[in-house]
């Protein structure tokens, strides 16, 4: 949202910076007095938790980097020597575990907000595709980065995982395991597979801060999309981000770091898997290999799937389906909040992800596999049925004329000084108590 620059610098260093590098200018332009819709709710203070989360989870991995060693002889007591020796390790090892679920719960829950309110919608497409990109990227680090444990279900995570590849053999006859084969750099996992998912674990987070740059930038040139999801039309629908939302999204801000501290403090192997505290061991497959819990949708999406390849296709798709959402929902309404049809489906949506979550963490056998490939049919058909069909035949409710209008009701009538004399109507004097 281009809005004129009302910087102005306050002595002669500012000025002489503002000249050269108005690193000042952009900072009080953009992220303190950006006009931003004054009806944003909390789910809209996720955006904020994001940057600390992924703030944390640079500087801890730095920490972590510096003390781990990359090798199969190494790996796992590396990490206990972190845990036991260094200074205060204990609480930077915990604070990087457990900040990888609070994480993806922040995104989660930011993605479901932008699917509830249509911020896909234009003219924030470009905005949306960089936010799936992080998730991708999110997701790829945070493998990488589970399997750096080097304990039972990280080995076997990452065995399982890579030799997903293989099934492109189907396509092309020895091409998925020549990649496997690469990618592992050898003929099993070992040495050379640890080194590259460590560099590349440390790496993939300096890409997710230049992708949330422009996450950031896309969304400073259309603005905010809020619970009406309809655009600003005067300086009266949008109040400055600071204090107004600076003080919001630090209070969000501090609930969320409480509950982050809960789990670091009082459970942090909470949301892991006990078997990852048993040194890998490439002779002994764990009884039930499974993922951490972010994972867990798309790992039962995968298993529902008989054929692999196919499997793996519909994996894939689970993510990648979302690039395409603002062009698959053909309603020209952006909110659920007046979308009544949609809001029951998305809600079902909401179920199916956390249902798919539930059956990935069990052995896809019987009613569990039954209710695995319904679930994974409808997540399938929210995006691909639902969504282009539902706009073309849904009524949707009466907009308020105006973000404003939404907030403080309908514009108030015009003062009596300027109706008609004859509509005016004599009051009679209050009786003095």
């Amino acid at each position: 949202m281009a809005h004129p620059s009302t910087y102005q610098p306050e002595n002669s260093f500012t000025k002489w910076l503002d000249a050269r590098l108005p690193v000042l200018r952009l900072v009080h332009d953009q992220f303190l007095v950006f006009p931003t819709p004054r009806n944003l709710n909390y789910w809209w203070t996720f955006g904020g938790i994001l940057t600390f989360m992924l703030a944390v989870q640079i500087v801890t991995g730095i920490v972590l980097a510096m003390h781990y060693v990359a090798t199969p002889e190494h790996a796992f007591d590396s990490v206990e020597h972190v845990m036991r020796d260094v200074n205060w390790g204990w609480l930077i090892r915990y604070t990087h575990a457990v900040g990888a679920s609070m994480f993806f719960l922040a995104v989660y829950v930011h993605t479901l907000r932008g699917l509830y309110y249509g911020s896909y919608k234009a003219p924030r497409e470009v905005l949306w595709i960089l936010g799936v990109l992080i998730l991708l990227l999110m997701i790829v680090t945070a493998f990488m980065g589970y399997s750096l444990v080097w304990g039972q279900m990280s080995f076997w995570a990452v065995t399982v995982i890579t030799n997903l590849f293989s099934s492109l053999d189907a396509v092309i006859p020895g091409l998925g395991t020549q990649l496997v084969q690469w990618i592992w750099g050898g003929f099993s996992v070992g040495a050379p597979t640890l080194s590259r998912l460590y560099s590349l674990h440390y790496l993939f987070p300096f890409i997710i801060a230049g992708v949330v740059v422009l996450h950031i930038w896309a969304l400073h040139i259309p603005g905010n999309n809020n619970p009406t999801g309809i655009d600003v039309k005067s300086p009266r629908d949008t109040v400055p981000f600071h204090p107004y939302y600076t003080m919001k999204d630090g209070f969000a801000l501090v609930l969320f770091a409480m509950l982050f501290a809960g789990f670091v403090f009082y459970a942090p192997n909470y949301l892991s898997h006990p078997d990852n505290y048993i040194p890998a061991n490439p002779l002994q497959t764990p009884q039930h290999i499974v993922p951490e819990w972010y994972f867990l949708p798309f790992y039962a999406i995968l298993r529902a799937v008989p054929d692999k390849l196919l499997g793996v296709m519909a994996l894939l798709a689970s993510i990648s389906i979302l690039f395409f959402v603002p062009w698959l929902d053909t309603s020209r309404v952006r909110s659920a909040k007046y979308r009544p049809i949609y809001k029951w489906f998305f809600w079902a949506f909401v179920v199916t992800c956390l249902a798919l979550g539930y059956l990935g963490s069990q052995l896809p056998e019987g009613l569990y596999l039954v209710l695995g490939r319904l679930f994974t049919a409808y997540y399938f058909g929210f995006f691909l049925i639902v969504m282009p069909l539902l706009g073309r035949f849904e009524k949707p409710k009466r907009l308020p004329g105006s973000i404003t209008e939404s907030v403080l009701g309908p514009e108030l009538e015009p003062p009596t000084a300027t109706r008609p004399a004859a509509a005016t109507k004599k009051r009679k004097p209050e009786a003095v108590l």
